[in-house]
């Protein structure tokens, strides 16, 4: 039996992604330091992306933008472009998508390429391939990518990340014979998949560097998970381990995101403290016809639904996260409200909230979901269709509850972002 060929994966990221689009829609920028935030009057005013220049003061990601400023007086502040980025975005995998078929989209400024057949076809090595890449992208968008490159995506994202983004070209080799050498030095927050809090839980266990928890047998590294998170927590070790190991089995995979979602939600940070129930009533209505609106459009209806809050003050926030099954699987924004306003009501503890989130789940085909024999369904979603369809053709504002136009509601100002941002 042959030995299974090793693959050669790339994961490409578009540095400062945000901020290099506007430099490059923007000639005039490209030696200025430039920031893209949020509104600076909000809550929502942080730094999502700072150009290299900008970097060099000091200035990161999810910093506050007056923070920002104090280290770069000279800071140009752009507000976001959410759609101008979902356009390069697609271009730069359509670009991909000339060396290779097998292209990943993993997040708005990083894909996946698997190349291993391409690099016949290019009479090329991988680093050779990656470069190709980065001039055409380079020449095409005027966006620089940095390459990791891996036989896993797991180690060629864990190259992108850890070294490709530090190099000067841009590019770094993650191969299996170098993970101890290379990888299992860092400490233990440079490992993929940990964050602040998975990071105090490995210190408290003794394993501060990646190499620690790589070197940790499986089985007592369960054990370890076991101890401190509870049985179910074996699934999280063997990912951990494997991914301190570089070990990943899974495919690049074209239309990732084209499998049916195992949820449909939305949540926002509110302008300020909104500290009573019939002004955070009013929010959850919007979000509720947002999700209910996204439903629809794909099909689904919904048997659960999930309502989060965050409640003040900010250095020691409370709150809830809380769902509950609705009588019936539906898509209809009044039946969801009155589960959502329900489970609020009956979980709030009176303080300001400041933000809060509607997710419907347990989704089905709405063709097959089952029927009101109280109510005749038809006329409801003949409703719905129509009101959906003038805001598809007329914009989202073209129908609005009166709600909206009280102090508290935020439906208008929504409708001009993506994602919570400017469009």
């Amino acid at each position: 039996m042959s030995e299974k060929r090793e693959r050669t994966i790339f994961l490409s990221d578009c540095q400062s992604f945000y901020a290099s689009v506007e430099k490059a829609t923007h000639p005039g920028l490209e030696n200025l330091p430039v920031v893209v935030a949020g509104d600076p009057a909000r809550r929502s005013g942080i730094i999502l992306a700072a150009c290299p220049i900008a970097k060099s003061f000091g200035v990161s990601t999810a910093q506050r933008l007056g923070e920002a400023l104090q280290l770069c007086p000279n800071a140009i502040v752009m507000r976001p472009h959410m759609q101008r980025y979902i356009d390069v975005s697609l271009a730069i995998t359509d670009i991909y998508k000339e060396y290779t078929d097998l292209v990943e989209v993993f997040s708005i400024d990083e894909q996946f390429l698997d190349v291993s057949g391409s690099l016949k076809h290019f009479h090329c090595s991988p680093e050779e391939l990656a470069i190709m890449i980065q001039k055409k992208v380079a020449a095409s968008m005027n966006i620089r990518i940095r390459v990791g490159i891996g036989p896993t995506k797991i180690l060629a994202k864990q190259a992108t990340d850890n070294f490709a983004k530090k190099n000067v070209n841009g590019i770094f080799t993650l191969g299996k014979e170098d993970v101890e050498r290379e990888l299992w030095p860092l400490t233990v927050d440079k490992m993929y998949g940990v964050g602040s809090r998975m990071t105090r839980h490995f210190v408290a266990l003794g394993m501060t560097t990646i190499g620690h928890v790589a070197r940790t047998p499986l089985a007592t590294l369960k054990q370890k998970f076991r101890a401190r998170f509870g049985k179910q927590s074996d699934i999280q070790a063997e990912v951990m381990w494997r991914t301190a190991n570089g070990l990943d089995d899974s495919p690049v995979t074209p239309g990732t995101f084209d499998v049916m979602p195992k949820s449909i939600g939305h949540g926002m940070t509110l302008p300020r403290d909104y500290t009573t129930a019939e002004e955070v009533d009013i929010v959850l209505l919007e979000l509720t016809e947002e999700v209910c609106r996204d439903a629809r459009a794909k099909g689904f209806t919904s048997g659960t639904v999930h309502v989060f809050c965050m409640c003040s003050p900010y250095d020691a926030p409370t709150g809830f996260s809380q769902q509950r099954k609705m009588p019936l699987c539906t898509n209809n924004t009044l039946k969801v409200y009155r589960s959502v306003r329900e489970i609020f009501h009956r979980n709030w503890n009176g303080l300001p909230v400041r933000k809060v989130g509607v997710t419907l789940g347990s989704l089905a085909d709405e063709e097959i979901t089952q029927l009101d024999l109280f109510e005749d369904i038809t006329k409801v979603r003949e409703l719905d269709r129509v009101v959906d369809g003038i805001k598809d053709r007329f914009g989202s504002t073209a129908l609005i509850r009166a709600s909206s136009l009280m102090k508290a509601g935020l439906a208008v100002d929504r409708a001009g972002k993506i994602g919570g941002h400017y469009r």
